[in-house]
């Protein structure tokens, strides 16, 4: 059994890219948590209104639900922008793994502002970095650079996976 993993981080980090990549790559099925958030969530999303702990806590119960649902490991999308919110995921599964895409706040911007069909209005990348809660030092967290090409990315993230995802904080494209 692999371990079910979160590729996580703000709008704009390439979480959907990384996890469809990763998920074939580990013949995992995908989970976008995207497709999870109720429309009142996804409409304040839509006006530029950044969602609060309430809003996300029935989300984070349903993606919770998801990955216990698939024992057999899964790789789901998740912002997890919060401690908080990881540890309810871990609740639901405590052999959870966090793959962390770091990304610059300019970056991020751009990307999100280029995706015309996405429901997440680029004026809310400010407030995902205010909530951002760095992962770095938590265990089962593998972190990489966002902005390093997907294929390596995924190289990278799948080469840790196999490992058996050990409890290694910090590590980077620069020094893994």
């Amino acid at each position: 059994m692999k371990p079910p993993v979160v590729v996580m981080g703000v709008a704009g980090c390439g979480k959907s890219s990384l996890g469809a990549a990763l998920a074939q790559a580990e013949q995992m099925p995908l989970i976008e948590g995207d497709d999870h958030h109720s429309q009142a969530s996804r409409d304040k999303m839509q006006q530029g209104i950044a969602l609060t702990d309430a809003d996300r806590q029935g989300w984070l119960q349903v993606l919770g639900q998801q990955l216990q649902a698939h024992p057999q490991g899964v790789v789901l999308t998740c912002s997890a922008l919060k401690k908080s919110y990881r540890d309810l995921l871990r609740q639901a599964r405590p052999d959870l793994r966090f793959v962390f895409l770091e990304i610059g706040r300019q970056a991020a911007g751009e990307r999100v502002a280029s995706r015309a069909s996405h429901f997440f209005s680029s004026s809310l990348v400010d407030s995902q970095f205010a909530t951002l809660e760095s992962p770095v030092g938590e265990a089962g967290v593998l972190r990489v650079d966002a902005l390093r090409p997907l294929n390596e990315l995924c190289d990278q993230a799948s080469a840790w996976l196999r490992q058996g995802a050990p409890d290694t904080p910090n590590l980077n494209p620069e020094n893994a």
